[in-house]
């Protein structure tokens, strides 16, 4: 009791053992907690920070085991012939023409089926929003076959159709996951500002354009980039649906065909090399960057109405 009574009291926590026991696990939680998250960090950026390394470093820092992760140089040919064998810009309008109009059109009408879903009641909603959801689960390579000969019969083979149509009329790739999220979304938002509309004598489809739509654009961004991305990464649809040659592949697939570009410039070639390049991780890698560059710049402009985003749409729960 004399040496608590002598004690300052922001020092007594220190000679309280129940004090120091919850001041222990308290720090014991907080490192346990940045060292997952440095761990899951690491995981995430380890192919990114490796990938560009090793884009700009040169064929001899390749084979030097002294050379990790700074290359002695800052080797650009790899970028060039990268360029080249993808014929990058018409690759990246292809690329472009398949996602964006896919991606806008999936914002608006997966939003405007989702309110549907969630603010308008009818005969088997919840039925027909769990069948919505169950082709989600089935495997697109499942049902290739015979939207193949409906594109045929359409006219739609090696032409944007199958990416913009399909988008357009509430589905596409991952379709059901974007009505899930704007479903969700509208069902948090207050009944009185659908009410007060219909008071003053709006429909139902304005009430939706004018007043929900707007409010809705944390998940507009969300199902805008997450379309845009899915859609551009896709190499299954391309390589189905896009036999005109190399001149009508994305940049995805013109990735998986760059190594078959090569040896087709010519012949009698050792094993790696081809048209006088050597096909080496270097080069892989550099076009590997540009594939991805596009969606990079878009995630460092919108970063931050991004995770604000996720947030408010409730993704995080």
């Amino acid at each position: 009791m004399a040496v608590r009574a002598r004690t300052p009291a922001r020092f007594r926590r220190w000679f309280d053992p129940l004090a120091l026991q919850r001041m222990g696990l308290s720090w014991l939680g907080r490192a346990l907690t940045y060292i997952v998250l440095a761990e899951v960090t690491y995981v995430f950026l380890y192919p990114v920070v490796y990938m560009a390394s090793t884009s700009f470093k040169s064929p001899a820092d390749l084979y030097d085991l002294t050379v990790y992760w700074i290359p002695t140089e800052l080797y650009l040919e790899h970028y060039d012939v990268a360029i080249e064998a993808t014929n990058y810009f018409h690759s990246l309008r292809n690329s472009v023409l398949t996602s964006l109009p896919a991606a806008i059109g999936q914002v608006l009408i997966c939003s405007f089926v989702a309110y549907g879903f969630a603010r308008i009641p009818f005969p088997g909603r919840d039925l027909l929003f769990l069948l919505v959801i169950f082709t989600f689960i089935i495997p697109p390579q499942t049902v290739v076959v015979p939207l193949f000969f409906l594109y045929l019969e359409l006219g739609w083979l090696n032409t944007y159709w199958p990416w913009i149509a399909p988008a357009w009329l509430g589905h596409g790739v991952k379709g059901a996951i974007f009505v899930l999220i704007f479903r969700q979304f509208f069902r948090g938002l207050p009944v009185e500002l659908e009410d007060a509309a219909f008071v003053d004598g709006a429909s139902r489809l304005r009430v939706f354009w004018q007043i929900i739509l707007p409010l809705a654009s944390p998940a507009i961004l969300v199902v805008f980039l997450f379309s845009l991305v899915w859609n551009w990464n896709d190499v299954f649809m391309p390589t189905v649906f896009l036999h005109g040659g190399l001149d009508n592949a994305t940049l995805p697939a013109r990735l998986l065909l760059i190594v078959s570009y090569f040896f087709s410039q010519g012949s009698g070639k050792d094993e790696g090399v081809a048209h006088g390049v050597h096909v080496n991780d270097g080069l892989m890698m550099a076009a590997t960057v540009l594939v991805v560059l596009p969606q990079i710049l878009i995630y460092v402009f919108l970063q931050r109405y991004f995770v604000e985003s996720i947030d408010r749409t409730g993704l995080v729960e």
